[in-house]
């Protein structure tokens, strides 16, 4: 039987509990799946539900440390990273050319349309989940499920992403400090779907697995440990920056400019060139504001959210697009983007390469920003893992996972199981599939996350229109419209592999809710009992 009730749609299957009712295809499989004689997909927790878990105290709940200067600090930790220092690199080879820094503004105006709704969810429900809580407040368990496991697939891979990052740099400091003969073996910093130039396939990305490690064990720490360590990377990090491009910008050679926007071709399977170019190049370079949605992950940890959370959203945003816009501008201004596409020059640690090959007696700068960059780096896999568990925390306290991995640690009080189990899973994937593999899959599970966060604004607006909001995104629902236009634009540009995987991910996420989640569901058994 199907019945209309206030929360949503009332599904109540009539049979014995051992039918197999729902049937859909994955893949080329036929699953058969359980369903609960009665199910409501789009049952919604109350703002009084979410506020009374916002405000609760004690043993089992996470502890409030911190400001509004942490949460600042922790969104532009986890902005600047792979993303400017490589992926910049890899959307102007592959995408858009010297346009790239379009693309970066294409990609920071979906950014901040998404950045206010996600600032007055987050005002709103000061409840650690991000995005995940938000849809369940709006749209319902069924939504907040496929954002839940949607930000598995931007958080973990985006750390995968970030910690092969890491190792590609590790290996440039060895051979400017120590020397080349030091480097580590092209098969043990690499994935077996990777060969050298010279036909060495690689086996492991071991330095990547070893970074992720060492971040784990400070996060089961706690997260003013976390904090102190984000901070000090987080100043290293924008001081480099900084110095690149005061001292890159007498480099540029406007000859690396012409024509801004490359002639329409393809490169690859994907679009080259054109305004596809700058879309396709938006959606790379998006990785690289990934982290402001991570702010909205700790809230349940910030001394006065309502007020704090804004801000750090969209202070972390406003820095890094100024810098992200002037970054991008210099890198393709020193160095030729087609010298980004060959293994040989530029394609790894790009920004060391275009220092050493066309900054003439800055070659310091070069040793120092790749120390720096592995510093910071480590801040952006630190503020990945942490918004991941953070997640994993929310679900299981509302049963959608195990419970066990909302339990926390006895002496740091901190989710250690989902941290510890992030990084198996995130290690499986650093150490054995291809960076830009990790990185478009990333970027394309944020996008959709951005955009379900957006309908969720004009949703909210709709079913508690008097709730208070310390912070009202304007112009709703203009915002929230255009923050899905351009997210989708971006999704669009990144091709038709990328929506494949994300599809996939998505049936995998389906099998999980419709087998485990949905019988153990806070919210479900409320309906049933």
């Amino acid at each position: 039987m199907l019945g209309l009730t206030s929360h949503g749609i009332l599904l109540d299957l009539v049979g014995p509990p051992s039918d197999y009712r729902f049937l859909y295809s994955c893949s080329s499989y036929l699953l058969l799946v359980p369903i609960e004689r009665t199910m409501n997909l789009f049952a919604r927790k109350t703002l009084a539900d979410l506020t009374e878990e916002a405000n609760a105290e004690g043993q089992g709940t996470l502890r409030r440390h911190l400001g509004p200067w942490n949460l600042v600090l922790l969104g532009i930790g986890a902005i600047i990273g792979a993303g400017l220092f490589v992926r910049t690199a890899a959307a102007a080879a592959e995408h858009a050319g010297p346009s790239v820094t379009l693309s970066f503004i294409v990609a920071a105006i979906g950014c901040a349309l998404a950045g206010m709704c996600y600032a007055e969810f987050s005002a709103m429900t000061p409840v650690s989940g991000s995005a995940y809580t938000y849809s369940y407040a709006t749209m319902g368990e069924l939504f907040a499920w496929i954002i839940g496991w949607d930000l598995v697939l931007e958080y973990a891979l985006g750390a995968a992403t970030v910690a092969i990052a890491w190792s590609q740099y590790l290996n440039k400091l060895i051979a400017n400090f120590i020397g080349p003969q030091y480097m580590i073996p092209y098969e043990f910093c690499h994935s077996p779907f990777e060969k050298s130039p010279d036909g060495v396939a690689g086996m492991i990305n071991l330095p990547a697995i070893v970074i992720l490690c060492f971040l784990t064990v400070i996060l089961v720490r706690g997260i003013k440990e976390s904090a102190v360590f984000n901070a000090i990377v987080v100043s290293v990090k924008v001081l480099i920056v900084v110095l690149f491009i005061a001292l890159g910008w007498q480099f540029i050679q406007p000859a690396n400019h012409q024509p801004f926007i490359p002639e329409p071709t393809t490169y690859g399977t994907h679009a080259f060139g054109g305004w596809w170019g700058v879309l396709g190049g938006a959606g790379v370079v998006f990785f690289a504001f990934i982290g402001f949605d991570a702010v909205s992950t700790v809230a349940q940890e910030t001394k006065n959210p309502k007020r704090d959370m804004p801000i750090g959203i969209l202070g972390s945003l406003v820095v890094c697009t100024i810098l992200y816009i002037l970054f991008s501008y210099v890198l393709t201004g020193i160095a030729p983007y087609t010298d980004f596409r060959d293994p040989e020059k530029g394609k790894e640690a790009s920004v060391a390469y275009a220092i050493e090959q066309y900054m003439t007696g800055y070659g310091w700068l070069s040793n120092f920003i790749t120390v720096a960059i592995l510093f910071g780096f480590s801040s952006v896999i630190l503020v990945m893992l942490l918004g991941q568990s953070r997640v994993f925390y929310s679900m299981a306290r509302d049963g959608l996972v195990p419970s066990f991995f909302g339990e926390l640690h006895p002496t740091y009080q901190t989710p250690s199981k989902s941290n510890w189990l992030f990084l198996v899973f995130v290690a499986l994937f650093a150490g054995f599939i291809p960076d830009h593999v990790v990185g478009d899959m990333t970027s394309i599970g944020t996008l959709f996350a951005f955009a379900l966060v957006s309908i969720g604004i004009i949703l909210m607006r709709r079913s508690d229109p008097d709730a208070p909001r310390p912070f009202r995104t304007p112009l709703v629902p203009l915002v929230p419209i255009l923050a899905v236009l351009v997210c989708g634009a971006m999704i669009v540009g990144l091709g038709k592999e990328n929506w494949t995987r994300l599809l996939v991910w998505l049936l995998i996420g389906f099998v999980i809710y419709f087998g485990y989640s949905v019988k153990h569901s806070k919210v479900q058994r409320a309906l049933r009992s």
